[in-house]
């Protein structure tokens, strides 16, 4: 296709990435974009949805549906982010914030995937504004590469393997979703904007369905089945082909490693990074056990523990598990019995 390429065949700029330019928390300038997108009343249709028994969760806004119904809308937002939003993406891709659901992300997934807007359109309207210079190099090719690398990488995965793809469960997960997913009614800050977002707007960036919701499900061992329902419900960008191979594979890592090098988990350390999540929480992110300290810091190390055989040869966690070796005695056990603890009682976090 020859996207973002020189007139000799190298990549623009002498890089294939620039992931490294595109990892900054946001501080709350510049300000976010305003959300140009028309509003629909379609509270009749609701109506008769709810009336013909059709089950539902989350806050349908049947009143005010924010998203493109037809075509000319969906070019009229590809327009918006292309000349207001762009620009600022790539610095902000992985950041999240309590102060903005949408930062600087394109909210075109569900144009794209109900066909509204072409991919190749969308990827040639963003390399035009990095010609033209109203787009930096590193936000335009972290934008392309969502669509033309990794979209068409997990529909080829959807397609590969399919039938039987979405019950994979390498890490014999099990666990039922905790109540307040359907609620966001916990007490860990993180998970309940990430969720409660999601139930209000039926949208999440790729780093809050990956990085806080996911990481949270896979380091506490839910059904990576249950998970991929979830997110196919609550998504309304979610279409099987799409959704399946994000949360089961790359998510849940349910798939063994087919899709992704490494399961994908971290401890507080990370969401504080890229977050203001932090901040306020009932609990402290600086503390490993005891009844404040951050769910996700005991049941990461516990993770890596109890996944051992499985992972512990995986050459992108040997560093890891080489520090995994040093906690081995009194530090360990005392991780691994607070994370137990907190995996009998999710619901009440």
């Amino acid at each position: 296709h020859r996207v973002l390429m020189d007139d000799v065949g190298e990549p623009e700029g002498g890089h294939w990435n620039y992931d490294h330019d595109n990892r900054k928390p946001w501080p709350g300038t510049p300000a976010t974009p305003p959300d140009a997108r028309p509003t629909h009343d379609h509270s009749a249709l609701w109506v008769t949805i709810v009336a013909a028994g059709v089950q539902s969760f989350g806050n349908p806004q049947s009143d005010q549906l924010r998203w493109p119904v037809n075509r000319a809308e969906a070019l009229a937002w590809l327009d918006h982010f292309i000349t207001t939003t762009l620009p600022h993406f790539g610095d902000y891709e992985d950041a999240m914030s309590t102060r903005s659901a949408r930062l600087f992300h394109s909210l075109l997934s569900f144009a794209l995937n109900t066909k509204m807007l072409n991919p190749r359109e969308v990827v040639q309207r963003a390399e035009a504004a990095y010609r033209a210079g109203t787009a930096p190099l590193p936000a335009v090719e972290g934008f392309v590469r969502q669509i033309l690398g990794w979209r068409e990488y997990v529909r080829g995965i959807y397609w590969a393997h399919m039938p039987g793809y979405d019950e994979r469960n390498a890490l014999g997960h099990t666990a039922p979703l905790p109540d307040w997913f359907w609620t966001g009614n916990t007490r860990m800050r993180c998970m309940q904007h990430a969720v409660g977002q999601s139930l209000e707007h039926a949208y999440a960036h790729h780093i809050q369905r990956l990085m806080v919701i996911g990481n949270f499900a896979l380091m506490a061992g839910l059904s990576p089945a249950a998970v991929h329902r979830w997110y196919l419900g609550v998504y309304i960008d979610a279409f099987e082909w799409v959704e399946v191979p994000n949360t089961v594979g790359m998510s849940q890592f349910a798939d063994g490693g087919l899709l992704a090098t490494k399961p994908y988990v971290s401890s507080a350390a990370y969401i504080d990074r890229m977050s203001d999540y932090c901040t306020g929480c009932h609990y402290d992110k600086k503390l490993k056990v005891g009844e404040r300290a951050c769910p996700y810091n005991a049941l990461y190390w516990d993770f890596f523990a109890r996944n051992e055989a499985v992972l512990g040869s995986n050459l992108r966690l040997g560093m890891v598990y080489r520090q995994l070796q040093k906690m081995q005695g009194p530090q360990l056990d005392a991780l691994r019995e607070h994370a137990a603890g907190l995996r009998t009682r999710l619901g009440a976090l």
